[in-house]
């Protein structure tokens, strides 16, 4: 996040920015800040108080101008009631919340995703596009997609790479997807 300046350390043959100053005037997104260890929340904190950040190895801090977005899974209030997360650092991050219910809650969004996601993994691996019958459509949204959207991204993309030159799959074919999902766990 910070960057290091030439000898800081061992193997530092060169200054090396860090994401906050390439992100100078511009967004850094950071993604499950939840788990950022204490020693982390508290740079950080410091770096959006004071608006520069001090390059491992430098005596010097530098100005950046940075929009931080985060995100997380986790619940950081609970987390700040278990003394897991800074109170001050969580106020600061939570300017503008915008929560992003799970996939199972927001169904309507599953056939968009499913057709976004057929065309560009078609694409990537050379494939015909697929088509789903209307039960198999049925079936995908009703599906409780525990892992999201990653895991409809994975599904789709298993689907389209075990078809076996089907352009049309029907919820029989979902569950032969499934089933040799399932029988090839454990295999690398």
């Amino acid at each position: 996040l910070f960057g290091h300046v030439k000898g800081a350390f061992t193997d530092a043959r060169t200054d090396r920015l860090g994401k906050l100053e390439e992100a100078d005037g511009g967004t850094l997104f950071l993604d499950e800040i939840g788990d950022m260890a204490p020693i982390l929340q508290v740079k950080l904190l410091r770096v959006l108080q004071e608006r520069e950040i001090q390059p491992l190895g430098s005596n010097r801090p530098r100005k950046v101008d940075v929009r931080v977005i985060a995100a997380t899974a986790a619940n950081l209030e609970e987390m700040i009631r278990e003394k897991r997360f800074r109170e001050d650092l969580y106020f600061r991050l939570n300017v503008i919340p915008i929560s992003i219910p799970p996939l199972r809650e927001r169904t309507g969004d599953i056939p968009l995703l499913l057709t976004h996601f057929i065309h560009t993994l078609s694409r990537k691996h050379g494939l015909p596009e697929l088509k789903l019958t209307n039960e198999a459509m049925t079936a995908l949204t009703a599906h409780p997609w525990r892992g999201n959207v990653r895991e409809l991204e994975h599904a789709v993309e298993r689907m389209l790479i075990l078809a076996d030159g089907k352009t049309i799959l029907d919820t029989t074919d979902l569950d032969r997807s499934e089933e040799r999902r399932v029988g090839n766990e454990g295999r690398s």
